[in-house]
C-alpha cells in the first residue's frame, strides 16, 4: 500500500504575519543604518564602519564605490524606500475580508524584485568592487527570507497562484481604494521630497582656491597652500585613487580655506601603484603613478593645486582618466600629459617621493605627519579644536 503523505497542518496566522512583519522592519532597519554609514563615510573624517575588516570584507569599501549611487541616490535609501513600501502593503493582509489569502502573491512579486536585485548586487560586488558588505549581505537575506516566506503563507493559506492571486490581490485593494490611496500618495509624496531634495554629499568637492591663498614650494620642492608663516603645517602622503585620501584632502583644503594665515598643507605623493611603488607586491591600485605624474607635470607649470583637486575628483568617480580633458580644464598640453609618466625629471621626483614616504615608515595612505607626529589615516579630530 502507499502511504498517503500527511496534510500539513498550518501555524497559527499570526506566527506567518508577524514573520514577515519583522523581517521587513529588520530590512528596513539594516537600510537606514547602511543609508547613514554611506553619509558618514563621505563626511565624517574619523568615521570607520564595524564591518570594515579587511579589503574583501569591508562596508566602507563599498559605500566608495560608485556602484552605491543608483539614478542620484544611495543604493541603502532606495532600500530604506523598498521595505516601507512593502510595509505599506503589509496591513491589508490583516484585515477581515482579506481571509488571510490576500495580498501575498502582490507582497511575493514585490520579494521577487528586491531579490532579484540582492543578485545584481552581489554580482558587482564580487566582480566590480571586490570587497562585501557584511549588512549588505544581511539584506540580501532578509529580501530571500521575505520572497520564501510570502510564498509559504500563500501556500498555507488558500493555495498559492501567482497570476490569479495578484489579480485578486489587486481586487482587495480596490475595495480598500480610500484608505490605499491615502497611504500610497502619502508615499510617494515623501518618497518624491527625498528624491528631489536629497543632498549629493558624495559629490562635495571643493572651489578652485582662492587668489588670496598662498600658494608655494617648500625649500626641498613640495607643493603648499595656506599659511606663509603657519601656526599649524600637515603633510600629506597620498593617492589619488585611495577614497580616504581624497575625502581627507578635501576636508583639510576647508580648513585651510578658513584658516589661510594658520595652517599650511604640504603635499608628497605616495602612490600605492604597484608598478611605481616598491612597497606594492600585488597589483592595486594601477594607475595612481601615472595621475601623480600628471599633477608633478602641473605643479611644474605653476598649475598643481587646481590638478590636485580634479584628479582626487576623478579618480572616485571614473574608472579611467581623460588627458584631453585633464588638459582642456587645466590648460595644460595634451601631449605633455601623455608623456609624463616616463618624463626622466617628473619620474625622478616621483620615485623620490616614495622612498622619502619609505625612510618615514609610511606603509599606506593617506598618511600625515603634524610636528613630527605620524598619523595613518585620517587626523585626530582635536588637532583641529583650536582652528574651528
Amino acid at each position: 500500500m502507499v502511504k498517503k503523505d500527511k496534510a500539513i497542518t498550518p501555524l497559527p496566522f499570526p506566527v506567518y504575519f508577524w514573520t514577515v512583519a519583522f523581517l521587513a522592519f529588520s530590512g528596513l532597519f539594516v537600510s537606514l543604518y547602511l543609508s547613514i554609514s554611506h553619509y558618514r563615510v563621505y563626511t565624517d573624517i574619523g568615521y570607520r564602519s564595524f564591518c570594515a575588516v579587511s579589503k574583501a570584507i569591508n562596508c566602507d569599501t563599498v559605500s566608495q564605490s560608485s556602484y552605491s549611487i543608483f539614478l542620484d541616490i544611495p543604493v541603502p535609501v532606495w532600500g530604506v524606500a523598498g521595505y516601507a513600501f512593502f510595509l505599506l502593503f503589509l496591513p491589508f493582509a490583516w484585515l477581515k475580508d482579506a481571509k488571510m489569502e490576500r495580498i501575498w502573491p502582490l507582497l511575493f512579486l514585490l520579494s521577487l524584485g528586491y531579490s532579484s536585485y540582492s543578485i545584481v548586487l552581489a554580482f558587482i560586488s564580487s566582480f566590480y568592487i571586490h570587497s562585501y558588505c557584511i549588512m549588505c549581505i544581511v539584506s540580501y537575506g532578509i529580501n530571500f527570507m521575505l520572497l520564501y516566506y510570502t510564498w509559504l503563507v500563500g501556500k498555507r493559506f488558500g493555495g498559492f497562484s501567482l497570476i490569479k492571486g495578484t489579480r485578486k490581490d489587486i481586487h482587495h485593494l480596490y475595495l480598500h481604494k480610500k484608505s490605499g490611496i491615502v497611504l500610497l500618495l502619502s508615499f510617494f509624496v515623501i518618497f518624491s521630497g527625498v528624491y528631489f531634495n536629497y543632498p549629493k554629499y558624495w559629490n562635495t568637492v571643493p572651489a578652485p582656491p582662492s587668489s588670496s591663498i598662498a600658494k608655494g614650494v617648500t625649500d626641498d620642492g613640495h607643493p603648499w597652500i595656506g599659511a606663509e608663516n603657519p601656526v599649524l603645517t600637515i603633510i600629506e602622503f597620498s593617492d589619488y585613487q585611495c577614497f580616504q585620501c581624497g575625502k581627507m584632502h578635501f576636508f583639510l583644503r576647508k580648513i585651510v580655506e578658513k584658516n589661510p594665515d594658520k595652517v599650511r598643507l604640504v603635499h608628497r605623493h605616495f602612490p600605492m601603484d604597484n608598478n611605481v611603488n616598491p612597497i606594492v607586491k600585488k597589483p592595486y591600485h594601477i594607475g595612481s603613478g601615472e595621475l601623480a605624474s600628471f599633477a608633478i607635470l602641473a605643479g611644474i607649470k605653476g598649475k598643481f593645486w587646481r590638478m590636485n583637486d580634479l584628479l582626487f575628483d576623478i579618480a572616485r568617480k571614473e574608472n579611467t582618466i581623460n588627458t584631453k580633458m585633464l588638459a582642456d580644464k587645466t590648460g595644460l598640453n595634451v601631449g605633455e600629459l601623455s608623456r609624463a609618466i616616463n618624463h626622466p625629471y617628473i619620474r625622478q621626483k616621483l620615485i623620490k617621493d616614495i622612498f622619502e614616504g619609505m625612510k618615514l615608515r609610511v606603509t599606506g595612505t593617506p598618511t600625515f605627519f603634524i610636528n613630527g607626529e605620524k598619523y595613518s589615516g585620517y587626523i585626530p579630530p582635536e588637532i583641529f579644536a583650536d582652528f574651528f
